[in-house]
Parts: structure tokens; sequence; C-alpha cells
């Protein structure tokens, strides 16, 4: 029993540090910490990771919670910690139902911050400080993409904006930023949906663990 309530705790400390790893990847931040304007890059993505943050530090807490209760036999303890896994796992449950539904929404988002940038930065009559603005936010984001243009006929394939190989000195197209941001968002929403359902089927078996200890402690004592 005492190895699957620190089970749990290990997998606190995983779903907490594949969460840091998320908010502080530099492809992801130098995406979504970009700036045009008065205007940031959609911050959907990271209230997710926000929510994985706390959901794995308080499953690390009540995972001790759980491994004192059980060292003591102390049914109170063992049942506060059957109620904080019901409800750590309703709110892993609503945070999924949130995510997936967000899911498109997050690369709507950047999608359209990117198109302003872009926009900006081809309309003719700009003023030279908002077209360096521009500039800026779409090298930074083809950098970090490894694309360029919203599409494979954008002006940007013969621009300075556009990453080049090094040594070679040509334009790389391997993708446009379009394709790009949906590969980037597709890729760490996965990561997350494999963190989350590996939790969930640990915090089942937490669940069923403890109350099978807690009606066994109950039940020796009343012989």
């Amino acid at each position: 029993m005492l190895l699957f309530f620190f089970l749990l705790q290990l997998a606190g400390g995983v779903v907490l540090g594949v969460a840091l790893w998320l908010r502080h990847d530099p492809q992801t931040t130098s995406v979504l910490e970009t700036h045009f304007e008065d205007k940031s890059a959609p911050s959907t993505f990271f209230i997710g990771v926000y929510i994985l943050i706390g959901v794995g530090a308080v499953m690390m807490i009540v995972g001790f919670l759980g491994c004192y209760g059980a060292i003591q036999e102390s049914q109170c303890m063992l049942g506060t910690f059957f109620a904080c896994l019901v409800i750590l796992f309703a709110c892993e449950v609503a945070a999924g139902i949130w995510g997936f539904v967000n899911k498109d929404e997050v690369a709507k988002e950047m999608k359209a911050f990117y198109d302003q940038a872009s926009t900006a930065y081809i309309m003719p009559l700009q003023s030279p400080e908002k077209k360096e603005q521009a500039k800026a936010v779409l090298v930074a984001l083809h950098n970090a993409l490894d694309c360029c243009g919203p599409n494979f006929a954008s002006k940007f394939l013969s621009s300075e904006l556009c990453p080049k190989q090094e040594g070679i000195g040509v334009f790389l197209t391997k993708a446009d930023c379009g394709t790009r941001i949906n590969e980037l968002f597709t890729e760490k929403l996965y990561i997350i949906g494999i963190a989350a359902v590996i939790v969930a089927v640990i915090m089942i078996l937490e669940m069923i663990f403890s109350m099978v200890l807690c009606c066994g402690i109950r039940n020796n004592s009343v012989y």
C-alpha cells in the first residue's frame, strides 16, 4: 500500500516536471511571449500548463498524506486522502474537457496574431517603428518554428525574415507557419494528454486502495 501511495507522489512529481518543461520550453515560450503593438500572443495554452503545475504540486502533498495515514493506520487521514483524490480527479477531468474544447482555439488565436504582424509588415505606408516591430515579431516566430510566411506562396520567401540554412544561404521552406503552429500545439497537447491519462489511472487505483485499507483498519478495530 505504501508503495502505491508513494507512486502517487512520484506521479505528482512527473506531472509537475512535465508542466514546468512545457512552461519553460524555449520553442513554446519564444512563440507565446512575443508582443506586437499592445497585443501579445494568446496565453490560453499557458492556462492549461498552470493547471497542471497546481495539480502536480497538490498530488505530491496528497501522496505524502496517504503515506502518513497508512503508516499511522488513521481512518481520518485516509478518508481525507480519498476526498482529496476525488477532488483532484474531478479537476483533471474538467481540465481535460477544457483543453479538448480549446485545443483548436489556441492555434487559431496564434495564427491570427501572426497574420496581424505579417500584414503590418507587408502593408505599404506603415510607420518605420511599426514595421520594425512587426519584423522583430516575424523573425522571432520564423526562427522558433523553422517556417517562413503564412503559406508557400508568401512574399517572405525572398526576404530577410526567413531562417537560413547555416553555411548554404538558402531559405528553409519545409512548411508554412500555419502548419508549424498546428504541429507545435498538437505535439504539446499530445504530451499533456498522455500524462493526464497515466495520472488518472494511478489516481483511480489510489482511491480503490485507500478505501480498501480504510475498511480493513475499521474491521480490525472492531475486533
